[in-house]
């Protein structure tokens, strides 16, 4: 869909350097970018591909705009401008209301006529679908889910018994969401299983990434509110709630009943414990491993960073001995008479 870089900067409330009259079609790298493509410069690590960049626009900030040799939008956020920018260069591919031929639609279903159902999909007794809901192929749901207007279910979605997905939300391949948790009550030495009988609510404008899982709730419901961006690979367990606006990377783990606040930001592979609590505006960096609850915002890590082996398996050696270390310490401030400063948790 080309745009006139005009209509770009009356639309997003950019300022204009360049001509006005500058059509673009597609969104480009600064490094890859060709004539018809918009860019973005919001890292100044890229600032290097600025001077050669072959694009015919760039979406940069003001302390940039100078040494942007082509036409700019200048504004104080561009990553978020390119965005907006590049969903309306590329929208969703466009369809038309009705069902695959080999999609299956039980009596007792409601579907909205300008909804889609693709082929080899299920929509099962008691479900809906909203207005202008996509149902990708291979995609189910089952008895009492529900999918809210302009949602849609990209391919081989699973919606299980009594879940309800907001409006505008994203759903890509592989997505279950209403699956068991993993509720298991030990007994002598076996194990029984717990049935979850609560379901799972998801808010409006949420996005939730490939072969990503959300467990029922086990009584009450597991709760997604509006906004979430959910990464591949997650898993949010049973009675889990992630609060508002809040973005979680691949490969995290949030196990049963922990509760995470509005507008976090949860790094890739970070493990959140059970039954606890995260409040609002928290960030958490890749792979740290949340044991206890976090009261106040900030950023917060978790993980050794990288290092050189030897001195990585030096150090680890190091670890096993802390706690004899710590005690020879105490014994020489006694020794000297020096006051024990110890800020350990014993």
């Amino acid at each position: 869909m080309p745009a006139r870089l005009a209509d770009l900067a009356v639309r997003f409330g950019c300022e204009l350097r360049g001509d006005p009259d500058t059509v673009v079609e597609r969104v480009a790298s600064l490094q890859d970018a060709a004539p018809g493509s918009i860019a973005f410069l919001a890292n100044l690590r890229y600032r290097r591909y600025l001077e050669t960049t072959g694009a015919s626009a760039v979406v940069l900030e003001p302390a940039a705009a100078e040494a942007c040799p082509v036409a700019a939008l200048v504004t104080r956020n561009p990553y978020a401008t390119y965005a907006r920018i590049a969903q309306l260069l590329h929208p969703a591919p466009a369809f038309e209301g009705g069902r695959h031929a080999n999609a299956v639609v039980e009596p007792g279903a409601e579907v909205d006529p300008s909804a889609w159902v693709g082929a080899n999909a299920y929509v099962a007794l008691g479900a809906r679908v909203g207005p202008r809901v996509f149902v990708g192929p291979g995609s189910v749901l089952l008895e009492g889910a529900t999918v809210g207007a302009d949602s849609r279910l990209v391919a081989n979605v699973t919606l299980c018994a009594g879940v309800r997905i907001g409006s505008r939300c994203l759903l890509h391949p592989g997505v279950v969401i209403g699956a068991d948790g993993f509720g298991q009550a030990p007994d002598a030495g076996v194990y029984v299983k717990v049935p979850l009988v609560g379901s799972v609510v998801v808010g409006d404008d949420v996005v939730v990434g490939a072969n990503a899982a959300i467990d029922r709730g086990a009584i009450g419901d597991t709760v997604v509110e509006d906004g979430v961006k959910i990464d591949n690979l997650v898993q949010i367990g049973h009675n889990v709630r992630v609060g508002a606006h809040t973005v979680i990377a691949a490969l995290v783990g949030v196990a049963g009943s922990a509760t995470i606040g509005r507008r976090c930001m949860i790094g890739g592979m970070v493990g959140i414990a059970g039954h606890l609590e995260i409040c609002d505006d928290v960030a958490l960096t890749g792979k740290t491993m949340v044991s206890s609850s976090i009261k106040r915002p900030g950023v917060y890590s978790g993980k050794l960073p990288m290092d050189d082996a030897r001195a990585f398996r030096r150090n680890a050696a190091r670890f096993r001995k802390l706690d004899q270390l710590a005690e020879r310490v105490r014994q020489l401030e006694k020794a000297t008479g020096l006051k024990q400063q110890d800020d350990d948790d014993e």
